[in-house]
């Protein structure tokens, strides 16, 4: 099949390796423009747009797909040259005007990493992971004017474990749900796939801000322990100290008894938010029982072992998390 492919983001890459290496023709590759990062502001080209270069693709980013700008209406044209039958998207980022999702023979295939109608919308892998889901998913299907709203093509399954960051999962995802979009394609193309209405109450999984990703000592540890998991590495679960603000990694869950010099009367007493620091961990309190740290960042510093970081504060008294 002749295909178009549109994507950004790391994840969307293992899906477009994917399709190079099938017996789709993949004539170009849509993603995002180039976009300043790092200290020096300099401009980055997408992750899909430097693997289709590597590959002598053709690559083209609008800004906008809207019909009335001087982007959409070159995209337009160079589409219409190219002819696909279909354009299979993977985190592309950019909403796709009626006018456009209308021209390939089959459509515009979304691979979303959830199982539809559940989380639908920006961040389904970080909602899942919150939430506390034991299993999630991947979907394929044809994009309309709605959030993720389609007709569904192709679905799998994939358990949540239990230490799980968003990355772990994204990236399991990533490779199971490149072979299902190529599956779909390959389905389509045969005329063997019909598409199904989504059944069930949808959910939605919102654009993720900086302060999704600050913790709520007065939650209870489990709720914790998902909030920093779903937000690791991005954005980065955050508290502060004072005034600064310190990034932490996935924390461990303690029991009810004794760990180290923590005793099960400590656990009971530890206020929320507040550190009780022995010779080989951090503890901290919350609304049920004390997490133990994993990893911690300063501001302006790398990542470290919490106990070595606690070794550098010296003597100090009472010290809380906010």
């Amino acid at each position: 099949m002749r295909i178009v492919f549109a994507g950004t983001p790391e994840p969307a890459v293992v899906a477009l390796e994917k399709l190079l290496a099938s017996e789709h023709e993949v004539v170009a590759v849509i993603t995002r423009p180039d976009a300043r990062r790092g200290r020096g502001r300099s401009l980055h080209p997408s992750p899909v747009k430097e693997l289709a270069q590597s590959h002598g693709i053709e690559v083209l980013t609008p800004a906008t797909l809207k019909a009335d700008s001087a982007d959409g209406k070159e995209v337009r044209e160079r589409l219409r040259e190219l002819n696909p039958a279909a354009i299979p998207v993977v985190a592309y980022g950019n909403l796709i005007p009626q006018d456009l999702l209308d021209l390939p023979e089959h459509g515009w295939i979304n691979l979303h990493f959830s199982l539809l109608p559940a989380w639908r919308g920006a961040a389904p892998v970080q909602a899942a992971i919150a939430a506390g889901d034991d299993i999630t998913g991947a979907t394929t299907f044809r994009i309309d004017e709605g959030l993720d709203t389609g007709p569904v093509l192709g679905t799998l399954s994939a358990a949540i474990e239990a230490g799980d960051t968003s990355d772990d999962l994204l990236t399991r995802l990533a490779y199971a749900g490149a072979d299902l979009l190529a599956a779909t394609l390959d389905g389509l193309e045969a005329g063997a796939l019909v598409p199904q209405e989504q059944r069930g109450e949808p959910t939605y999984a919102h654009k993720i801000t900086a302060e999704d990703a600050r913790i709520n000592w007065d939650s209870p540890a489990f709720a914790i322990d998902r909030q920093i998991r779903a937000h690791t590495p991005a954005p980065g679960a955050w508290t502060l100290l004072g005034t600064e603000r310190f990034k932490l990694g996935p924390v461990s869950m303690t029991p009810d008894a004794a760990i180290g010099d923590i005793t099960e009367e400590t656990t009971t007493q530890l206020p929320a938010g507040q550190l009780h620091i022995d010779k080989h961990a951090v503890y901290v309190g919350t609304a049920t029982v004390p997490v133990k740290l994993g990893l911690i960042q300063p501001p302006g510093k790398k990542k470290m072992n919490a106990a070595d970081w606690a070794r550098g504060l010296g003597e100090v008294g009472e010290v809380s998390f906010s």
